[in-house]
């Protein structure tokens, strides 16, 4: 359509065919990045939180009421001003509370920052059930990639060690979205298909790696207690030591395939690795 777009202009008359092209190329470029920056912003990144204590823990759901406000030491994570945003509530099941998320061809979610060593609490866990699966959901491919269920970790670190092309793009999408992309981040997802434990790369930036904690039907409907490690999954994903936590979200999103999706995250915890038993003589 460009060519036939530049056959049809008429000569002579305001600026030349080639330069009309250019511009109009240059046009689509800039919308094709927009695009690009939004969805990976939609996605994948834990905002800069306002001036707020960075706490060594996570503060717990189940020690809220059930009820609209938002768990203590959590807030907002809004991901584009472009896109609707996922609802939480606080909400009793089975006798404790948790956070219900209700996504309806949107992406939003819940973050706290904190500030701990990964490598003195290495260990995350968490509860996580969801009513189903996003039927055409697939994290390898862009325009598909929604989860039911998101555990987000965000990581410290130099932002100008990285590559130019990585620079580039988190200045781009910090002017673009008012939004600064954690140095590293680990995504852990429930996916349809890849097999877990997967390490699946981020499509738009190697700054962040999604680990399949959970595949396929077996589990929907069902209360799930999830451990990781997530200094050695660091490690694994990006093959380098992570700096320090900096927060965890969660986000059930269903932006990209437009469809809807119901879950509960209970409680997330990080711990210390137990000392190794020491050995006796009569052992």
């Amino acid at each position: 359509m460009l060519l036939e777009w530049r056959s049809v202009a008429p000569h002579g008359i305001g600026a030349p065919a080639y330069r009309r092209h250019s511009t109009r190329r240059k046009m689509l470029r800039l919308l094709f990045m927009v695009i690009a920056l939004l969805a990976v912003s939609g996605c994948a990144s834990v905002s800069e939180p306002p001036a707020e204590i960075a706490l060594p823990y996570v503060k717990l759901f189940s020690d809220n009421d059930p009820g609209d406000t938002l768990p203590n030491g959590w807030r907002e994570w809004t991901i584009s001003r472009f896109k609707k945003s996922t609802e939480y509530k606080l909400v009793d099941t089975e006798g404790r509370t948790a956070v219900k998320a209700r996504a309806d061809s949107s992406a939003s979610g819940l973050v706290h920052r904190l500030d701990l060593d990964p490598l003195q609490y290495p260990v995350l866990s968490w509860q996580w059930k969801v009513e189903d699966l996003i039927k055409t959901a697939d994290n390898t491919t862009k325009h598909l990639e929604d989860s039911p269920v998101r555990v987000v970790v965000s990581f410290d670190g130099d932002i100008e060690t990285l590559p130019l092309d990585d620079r580039m793009f988190f200045d781009n999408v910090r002017l673009l979205t008012r939004q600064q992309l954690p140095y590293a981040t680990l995504m852990y997802i429930w996916e349809n298909r890849a097999a877990r434990n997967t390490v699946l790369p981020n499509l738009h930036t190697s700054r962040i790696k999604m680990i399949v904690a959970e595949s396929g039907r077996e589990k929907v409907g069902q209360w799930q207690d999830i451990t990781r490690n997530v200094y050695e999954d660091y490690k694994r994903a990006f093959g380098a030591e992570p700096g320090r936590i900096t927060a965890i979200a969660v986000m059930t999103d269903t932006d990209n395939t437009g469809e809807n999706a119901h879950a509960w995250y209970g409680d997330i915890v990080f711990k210390r690795v137990a000392p190794p038993r020491a050995m006796f003589a009569s052992d």
